[in-house]
């Protein structure tokens, strides 16, 4: 396939021009550079990649079926809304799967399974350190996921990737309540929860899951509530 960049030919693989459009739109989505609503112009994306609009059809049809665009009656296309009104189910099902799969994968872990672990923490605390918010958000499902393989039951790992990729516009807002500074400390809560993995210890692992999920619950809850009142004297 090639495309057209001013006067200059641009040539792509077969189904590289999908995954360019794909990749580029989702970090855009993800990033909430396009937030909810925002409208999705063939045309305009089109122009701004120098792409035909048969590639750009089909990473939307993809960007779709993750929930991350919605194709409305009339056929136009705008990014999906963050589902506020299920927020208590969604922190329910996430603080759920980081306690299970964190008790699992200390009980069934083998030496595999933690070098596994350690590299997607070593990838997030790079993630943080240079404050990139899409790497963090990308390691840190990683990482999350490891935990669940280690814990030997694939519908355990099915369900956890399912809750993290439906929360990853969250996970942004997380991260940009810290202005993406996250602090130390919730690195340091990841190299805990491992070491509780490690020993063995289901009672602590779970312990720490939880309490890490309930943090990300109440930082984000914090920030989306936004309280700006101002107090007025009587």
């Amino acid at each position: 396939m090639s495309t057209t960049s001013g006067t200059h030919p641009v040539e792509r693989k077969r189904g590289s021009g999908v995954k360019h459009v794909y990749d580029t739109l989702r970090d855009e989505i993800m990033s909430l550079t396009l937030p909810p609503g925002s409208p999705i112009d063939e045309i305009q994306i089109a122009e701004r990649l120098a792409m035909s609009r048969t590639p750009i059809r089909e990473a939307l049809a993809r960007l779709s079926g993750e929930g991350l665009v919605t194709v409305l009656a009339n056929r136009s296309t705008v990014v999906s809304s963050i589902d506020l009104a299920n927020l208590n189910a969604f922190f329910d099902a996430l603080t759920l799967m980081y306690r299970v799969t964190s008790r699992l994968a200390a009980e069934h872990h083998g030496p595999e399974d933690l070098l596994a672990i350690r590299a997607r923490q070593a990838e997030f605390a790079r993630a943080v350190a240079a404050r990139d918010a899409l790497a963090m958000i990308a390691s840190n499902r990683e990482f999350h996921a490891s935990i669940a393989d280690a814990g030997r039951n694939p519908y355990f790992s099915l369900l956890t990737c399912r809750v993290l990729d439906e929360g990853r516009r969250l996970l942004r807002l997380y991260y940009r309540s810290f202005d993406d500074r996250l602090p130390d400390e919730y690195v340091v809560e990841h190299d805990e929860i491992i070491a509780a993995i490690e020993a063995r210890d289901v009672t602590t692992a779970d312990r720490l899951a939880s309490g890490h999920a309930d943090q990300i619950v109440r930082q984000i809850q914090s920030f989306v509530a936004g309280d700006r009142r101002q107090a007025v004297p009587l």
